[in-house]
Formats: C-alpha cells, structure tokens, sequence
C-alpha cells in the first residue's frame, strides 16, 4: 500500500510517499481502508519535532480518518468488515491506503456524513466537545467567541455552541470565512484582520465583555483575550505557537480563569461522552463537517503548509 512516512523530524521534505506493506489486524484490532484523511495543525508540530508527542521514527501521520473496514482482528465485536467508519487515532497512521487502528478507536460513521466530512470528525468535533462541555461546562445564554471560526475547530465549536443556545461570536480573516462562521450559527462575526475589532466585540456585548473564549493561536491573543472576558469569564487555550505575555490584573479584577487542555488526555469516560455526542449531533445535523479542499495524498507537503495559512475555510483532508 502507498503510505505518508516521515523518517526524521523536520520541514516539508521529510514527508515521502513510499509503498509499504498493508498491515494485518491482531486480536481487538481493525484494518480500514481509507477513503480520506484529515489534517491537523498539530501534525505539522509533529512533524517538525516541537509537539509534545514524539512518535518512535520512522512514522506515518494522522489521526482522523473515515473509510470501510476492510478485516477485523479475533475478538471485534464493535464492527464487521463493509462498515462505515471515522478513526480517532490509529495505530499505524492515518495517511496510507489502509490504517490499523484499535477497536476503541474506530467509531460508526452515519450514511449522511461523506468520507471526506468523516475525516474532519475527531480533533475538531472532540475537542470543541470537550471543550464547551467537559472543560468550560458552557451553559446556555452565555456568550462565546470563538477564535477562528471558520476553521475546522472553530466551525465545530460554532455549531455545537448554537445548538447548546449559547449567543456566539466569531472570528476570521476573510469575507469567505466570515460568511461561513455566519451560515453555521454565529449570531455575530467580526473580521480580525481589522485593527478594531476587539472594540466592535465588547460594543456588541454592551461592554459587558465574553463569558468564553475558545483561543486556537493564544500567542497571540491571549493577552487581549483577558480583557474581552466578563466577570467569571473563561478562556480556552486550544492552540498556541509560542509564548505570549499577560496582564495578570486583567483576569484577577475579572475573577476570570485560563485554562487549557490536550485531547489525548481524556480520560476513558470523557471519550465515551464525546463520541455518543459525536454520533448524535452527525446523525441530527447539529454537527456538519466542511470540507474545504480535497488534496491528493501525494501532495501531502501542501497540505501541510495550508493548514497553518491564514484565511482557514473548512477541513483540509488528503485523499489516497
């Protein structure tokens, strides 16, 4: 089979398309043929070696796929071989032809979500989940900003907060990605490319400021997230690239809290809730993944430098 396979860590050109041998799946494990891949920012960290996992060289990427089960190992009860299903981790990596994965690892993928849309499921669906529920416990008639709304988190975390009955308000730096954030349920959107607009978002509040904040580049915005809160507020850091300065004031007058998280450390109970979530909101259309490019799994360096361009517009996936 055609694999991803990254011998070292490093830029774009350790990323080599290689034929290796498609595995086979042991007791408790699934082989699924994959029909698409998902990209993540955090695999191009990874990649480079500054992610706080390092995988054991060499590896293939990914972690969020859909596909068809091909085999099942001794043991499998959970699928057969013919269904449907998204990854959330596997064992040998995402972008290949074929992938194993655990059985806890494969979940049911319903007939009205594409291959495509399925390989935008798990990092943005689960972590906007665990987010606003599990960390946050985000209540309706709070409001929340969403940072990067029209990226595949941020579109995530737009759609499950309308649905909870939240008032959102989002961000991007493109009409494109503002019209967006805009069909898939945020009341407001504000163009962060302006140098105002953390003005416009505080008016809209009637000066009263956010009571969450979902921060995918705290590097950046942290320290002016401190002072869009409201009294209690939280911040949510999901993504950072370096180190950002803050006016510890802005949180103690506001009784506020920072807080952060990495998927992988869920506990067992926390991914079942995500994943039962997860199904229901695909199958209601609460949960809509947007693919915004489809790119050919040879073209997987590309991927890689889009994902971390501005103007985000939906899912990047690869496709074998």
């Amino acid at each position: 089979m055609k694999a991803i396979v990254v011998p070292e860590f490093g830029g774009l050109e350790v990323l080599q398309l290689k034929e290796v041998p498609t595995p086979r799946p042991a007791a408790g494990q699934v082989l699924v043929r994959i029909h698409a891949a998902g990209v993540n920012p955090y695999d191009t960290y990874m990649r480079n070696g500054t992610y706080a996992i390092k995988p054991p060289l060499p590896y293939t990427p990914g972690s969020d796929a859909a596909g068809v089960v091909e085999a099942v190992g001794e043991g499998v009860t959970k699928v057969k071989p013919g269904d449907r299903v998204y990854t959330a981790r596997t064992l040998t990596g995402a972008y290949a032809e074929y992938a194993l994965a655990l059985e806890s690892q494969v979940h049911s993928l319903p007939p009205n979500i594409t291959f495509a849309q399925g390989a935008g499921v798990w990092v943005p669906y689960g972590t906007a989940y665990h987010a606003l529920n599990q960390r946050t416990k985000a209540r309706a008639a709070e409001t929340l900003l969403v940072h990067g709304a029209s990226g595949g988190v941020g579109i995530a975390a737009v759609q499950i907060a309308r649905a909870m009955g939240l008032t959102v308000l989002g961000t991007a730096g493109s009409d494109k990605g503002l019209e967006l954030a805009k069909r898939e349920g945020a009341h407001h959107v504000f163009n962060h490319t302006k140098p105002d607009y953390r003005e416009q978002i505080l008016k809209t509040t009637g000066g009263q400021g956010v009571n969450l904040i979902l921060e995918m580049l705290a590097n950046v915005n942290l320290g002016h997230d401190l002072k869009l809160l409201a009294t209690h507020g939280r911040v949510v850091v999901i993504g950072s690239r370096g180190d950002v300065t803050i006016t510890p004031r802005d949180i103690m007058s506001r009784r506020g809290s920072i807080l952060g998280f990495t998927l992988w450390s869920i506990t067992e109970a926390e991914d079942k809730e995500i994943h039962a979530a997860i199904l229901a909101g695909l199958e209601n259309g609460t949960m809509r993944p947007i693919v915004g490019k489809e790119i050919p799994l040879a073209e997987v360096a590309r991927a890689h430098k889009e994902v971390l361009e501005p103007g985000s517009y939906g899912k990047i996936v690869l496709v074998p």
